[in-house]
């Protein structure tokens, strides 16, 4: 991918690993450099699930969002959406109804450049350049503004995203100026890795990603629940991400704890 995105905004650091270049990786996508390369290939050395970990999380995204969409909601906000692949929020969603709304949000330009890509054409979607901290500037951008109503339930997804939040960005204060802002009835979908079981793999992610562009840090199930105290969580609560409302026997994990990411769908009473 080095020589075709040559062309690509100057503020593209192709010298440091970004984890979502990494994700992308994972996933078995293109969109991604050699730094990103060198770095994912030595998480798989200390990690060998790591694909499976991408695609689970994928997976947790769709049902997800079909939960959402089964309880009425049409417009959708992923922040920290990464670099498209099949299964993204907007396919999902607008195969149940072409008129939902979804806008999506990350900070790395390669994953808004390929989005935008991507969105060419699909007025019901489009795609904000923010960090996750600008609260505002994400909610009240002209891309959500055209396309979201926050006054109406929206769903929001955040997953794999908080991991990369040290506490120091007061992470819990995030989460409470975004629940300020969605309407009653609104949903959050959340995944987080954790170090509670097979500590051995966190430690490793988190020594391997400290020197890229996103260091890692790894939550207690206990810490996740209090980052969203202020959502009511449906059931089956926080859960290793295979264990919440698995669809097919590929949902299904051995050892669901293997995944180390805990999953969660919040609503907004």
């Amino acid at each position: 991918m080095d020589q075709q995105h040559s062309g690509l905004a100057k503020d593209v650091d192709m010298e440091t690993a970004s984890a979502a270049r990494c994700y992308d990786y994972y996933l078995g996508g293109a969109h991604n450099f050699a730094v990103d390369r060198e770095l994912a290939q030595k998480v798989e050395a200390q990690v060998p699930q790591v694909r499976d970990l991408a695609q689970d999380n994928r997976a947790f995204l769709r049902r997800a969002v079909r939960y959402c969409l089964d309880r009425g909601i049409r417009q959708f906000l992923d922040i920290g959406s990464g670099i498209p692949t099949v299964g993204n929020v907007h396919e999902i969603a607008q195969a149940v109804d072409p008129e939902a709304r979804v806008v999506y949000v990350d900070n790395e330009p390669v994953a808004v450049a390929h989005s935008r890509t991507i969105l060419d054409g699909n007025d019901n979607a489009d795609v904000v350049q923010a960090e996750l901290e600008d609260v505002d500037g994400v909610l009240d951008s002209p891309e959500a503004n055209r396309l979201l109503n926050f006054d109406e339930p929206v769903a929001v997804m955040m997953l794999a995203l908080f991991h990369f939040v040290p506490e120091s960005a007061r992470p819990r204060e995030i989460l409470r100026r975004y629940h300020e802002r969605m309407a009653r009835g609104s949903y959050l979908g959340f995944s987080h890795l954790t170090e509670d079981a097979h500590a051995e793999y966190m430690h490793s992610l988190v020594d391997l990603y400290k020197n890229s562009s996103n260091p890692l840090v790894a939550r207690s199930r206990h810490q996740i629940a209090e980052l969203l105290q202020d959502f009511d969580p449906v059931d089956p609560g926080v859960v290793y991400v295979p264990e919440w409302r698995p669809e097919t026997e590929e949902d299904r994990w051995e050892d669901p704890s293997r995944s180390l990411a805990y999953g969660v769908v919040g609503y907004k009473a």
